[in-house]
């Protein structure tokens, strides 16, 4: 199983969360996180301005993405006792409701695959390579990155590719 998929379908979290504990018997925790495209993008004032997001698109660099998520993937396993990992992330246009990413994380332990699964969030929010355009009543425009972003990362002793420290 692929530990990093990026797609334009949807994805099933019980399909995916079982096939992850599949035959791993030391499995005690599994945390996921599900993100959903919303309606209202509070967090930018321009887009609030605006009025309700209609579509989301979302693109990337193919390869460059999944090796990205894989190095975080990756870091995870260093800094916390897990036992496996699963990122997937969609790309395309979307609508608000529509599922946009997935982490899932086991562990032994519940502390562990939640503070991973944390991790992998905030790590995915600001070093993957995505772009999002928000499309509201007013036209579409590019997403731009968010500072609490930035800070969530910082939290974790790294700072964001984009340059904020």
């Amino acid at each position: 199983m692929a530990r990093v998929v990026i797609q334009a379908a949807d994805f099933d979290l019980g399909a995916e969360v079982a096939a992850l504990r599949a035959d791993d018997p030391a499995v005690g925790a599994v945390v996921s996180f599900v993100g959903t495209v919303r309606d209202r993008n509070a967090g930018y004032a321009e887009a609030a301005r605006k009025g309700e997001v209609q579509a989301l698109e979302l693109e990337h660099y193919p390869g460059m993405t999944e090796a990205s998520i894989e190095a975080m993937i990756d870091a995870a396993f260093a800094r916390f006792d897990i036992r496996g990992a699963r990122v997937i992330h969609r790309v395309g246009p979307l609508l608000p409701l529509d599922q946009i990413v997935l982490v899932v994380v086991t562990s032994a332990h519940r502390g562990q695959a939640f503070q991973a699964c944390e991790f992998l969030m905030d790590y995915l929010k600001t070093q993957a390579p995505f772009w999002k355009k928000e499309t509201t009543a007013a036209g579409s425009h590019w997403v731009d990155a968010r500072v609490a972003d930035d800070d969530a990362l910082r939290r974790w002793g790294l700072t964001s590719a984009n340059g904020a420290a």
